[in-house]
C-alpha cells in the first residue's frame, strides 16, 4: 500500500474532474478524497495497491476528457488516508 497527495493544475475546474477521479478511484478500489482549491488546481489525497496507485496517478495526468491537465505534483504521504472510500470534498 502506497499514500500520495497529487495536485493537478490546468483546466481542471468545471470540467467534472471531482466526479470523474472518484469514479476512477472506485473502478480501482483507491480510497481517499479529492477537492478543488481557491487556487484552481485540484487536490487529491489518496491509497491504495502499489499498482492501481501508478495506474490512478497516470490517469490523473490526463483527467477527464474535458479537463486540460498542465502539470501534476505527487507527494508520498503517511499511510492511513482518513476515507473508508472515495469522496468528493466541498471544502
Amino acid at each position: 500500500m502506497i499514500a500520495l497527495r497529487i495536485k493537478v493544475t490546468g483546466r481542471v475546474q468545471g470540467v467534472f474532474f471531482r466526479a470523474s477521479t472518484k469514479e476512477k478511484a472506485d473502478e480501482l478500489g483507491v480510497k481517499g478524497w479529492v477537492r478543488n482549491e481557491p487556487d484552481g488546481s485540484v487536490l487529491i489525497e489518496a491509497e491504495g495497491e502499489e499498482f492501481k496507485m501508478n495506474e490512478f496517478r497516470e490517469w490523473c495526468s490526463i483527467g477527464p476528457p474535458a479537463a486540460h491537465v498542465k502539470d501534476i505534483l505527487v507527494k508520498d504521504i503517511p499511510k492511513g488516508v482518513e476515507a473508508s472510500g472515495f469522496s468528493v470534498r466541498y471544502h
